[in-house]
């Protein structure tokens, strides 16, 4: 029984990009990397998609939109902690 391999993002990227070059066949390049060519084909479909969203201004909408949220959180747990410390304080448990 064959084990798993896991493969990096440097080696998959190596792989897939040589692919979406298209000077070899994909079996040629399965062979190289001694991986299935299934495999190839799914990362440079993998690749193929995902690069138009490395151009997009989306990561930098939905990073401030994180910043936001986070802003509202620890505001959030600010205002929980006032109001946990003035319960304490009304029942008389100071811990």
């Amino acid at each position: 029984m064959s084990q798993r391999r896991r493969h990096g993002a440097d080696f998959k990227a190596k792989v897939s990009l040589e692919a979406v070059r298209g000077l070899k066949t994909v079996n040629e390049i399965a062979a190289r990397y001694e991986v299935h060519p299934t495999q190839v084909v799914q990362w440079k479909k993998q690749v193929i998609e995902e690069i138009p969203n490395i151009f997009s201004s989306s990561r930098e909408k939905r990073a401030k939109a994180d910043e936001e949220w986070k802003a509202q959180l620890y505001q959030e747990i600010g205002q929980l902690q006032v109001e946990l410390n003035w319960l304490k304080k009304k029942t008389g448990d100071e811990r």
